[in-house]
């Protein structure tokens, strides 16, 4: 009995522990889904389907090919063409103008400035009876102009006994007789050549001289422009080592005719720069080495004791064919004193005036050939490559007379 009792509990208890197994199993079981409601906006919209039309594609910053990895996790190599270096740019060589007839040509820049010279004097020429106040006017507008005193006194004493010799005077009359009073004045037996061609051997050599502010560089630039253009092969030394544009500038200037630049290092020794580019010249077989020296105050003694050692050292190699001293036309009287000092330092032998299209003081060639005793043998009319222009007497006088 015992035993049936104890059959019947396990079996009760099985059976009791089997429904719970069956009851946990039914309420893991998910539930049945929800019934369809209103779609959700915030879902990812369904794939499309064929011959659904494709959505528009989204702005999206695109990725290059160096950025995608390949499957195997490794990167393309992109293999870089080394840049192909550029050609140097070989500056074009200019033909210069010739200078034949140049300042002929520029005779009306330089009327422009000096008509008021020529005309006052014609006018006052003009009146019936020249008495004393007449002559001291004429004598005023000379000594306005620059031409100085003494040639202003010279030139005065010759119209007076031309115009008592002469007695009635027509327009034509006068301005004939002013152009030969002039001419005297300037100076047509003079030799204004630029001496380049030396008589025993090449190269020719001429150093340029002035003080500060003159045009010196660009006048030496010009002054190679002006024998190339007669055809002469032409070396330049950049002697200027105290102003940091000046060698840049004068191998600008020498690029654009085909001549070559002996330049030395900024602050340098000029004498050795001049040295240097005398022997180059000399290798190369140069016609004309054009020496740009330092711009000198008159006043300061060192600098100008300098310039005589530039001097001396490029003697060493070869004398000097000319020193050419440049003016600026528009300093008037204080030229002639930058004028005389210069000439006790170094010999010179021709002058240039730059500037001169830009002054009604044309009376300044006068004045200085007087001073130094040497002619003027180019001028500067502008600011153009070509407007350095050998000075010719009678082309100067028409321009300052008019026509």
């Amino acid at each position: 009995m015992d035993i049936v009792i104890l059959v019947v509990v396990i079996a009760v208890v099985v059976l009791g522990a089997l429904g719970g197994l069956v009851v946990g199993s039914r309420r893991k079981k998910s539930l049945p889904p929800p019934p369809p409601s209103a779609p959700d906006i915030t879902a990812p919209p369904a794939e499309p389907h064929v011959g659904d039309e494709a959505e528009t594609p989204r702005d999206e910053p695109r990725r290059t090919i160096e950025e995608v990895d390949l499957p195997d996790g490794s990167a393309p190599v992109v293999v870089e063409e080394p840049p192909v270096p550029e050609a140097p740019v070989t500056p074009e060589i200019e033909v210069p103008e010739p200078t034949a007839g140049r300042l002929v040509r520029l005779r009306a820049r330089l009327s422009r400035s000096q008509n008021a010279l020529g005309k006052g004097l014609l006018t006052l020429l003009s009146r019936e009876h020249l008495d004393e106040d007449t002559w001291e006017e004429i004598e005023d507008i000379l000594l306005t102009a620059d031409v100085g005193v003494a040639p202003t006194q010279e030139l005065v004493e010759g119209l007076r006994e031309r115009v008592r010799v002469l007695g009635t005077r027509t327009p034509d009359e006068l301005r004939g007789l002013l152009r030969d009073e002039l001419l005297k004045l300037v100076g047509t037996d003079l030799d204004r050549t630029v001496r380049t061609e030396p008589e025993t051997s090449k190269p020719g050599i001429v150093m340029v001289v002035g003080v500060n502010g003159t045009g010196k560089t660009t006048t030496t630039g010009k002054l190679a422009r002006v024998l190339v253009a007669d055809g002469r092969s032409v070396v330049l030394g950049a002697a200027d080592t105290f102003r940091a544009a000046a060698a840049d500038q004068l191998q600008t200037w020498g690029e654009r005719v085909g001549a070559h630049t002996v330049r030395g290092p900024e602050g340098g020794d000029p004498a050795s720069v001049a040295f240097d580019a005398v022997k180059e010249g000399k290798e190369m077989g140069a016609d004309v080495v054009l020496i740009d020296t330092a711009g000198r105050l008159h006043t300061k003694t060192g600098l100008m004791d300098e310039l005589g050692k530039v001097k001396r050292v490029v003697e060493k190699q070869a004398p000097l064919d000319e020193v050419l001293l440049v003016l600026d036309a528009t300093t008037g009287q204080n030229g002639l004193v930058q004028a005389r000092v210069f000439a006790e330092v170094v010999a010179i032998t021709g002058i240039v005036l730059t500037k001169l299209d830009g002054t009604a003081k044309g009376g300044i060639v006068i004045a200085v050939q007087r001073e130094l005793g040497v002619p003027v043998k180019l001028v500067g009319l502008g600011e153009g490559a070509d407007d350095l222009a050998p000075f010719e007497p009678e082309a100067f006088v028409d321009a300052l007379i008019g026509d």
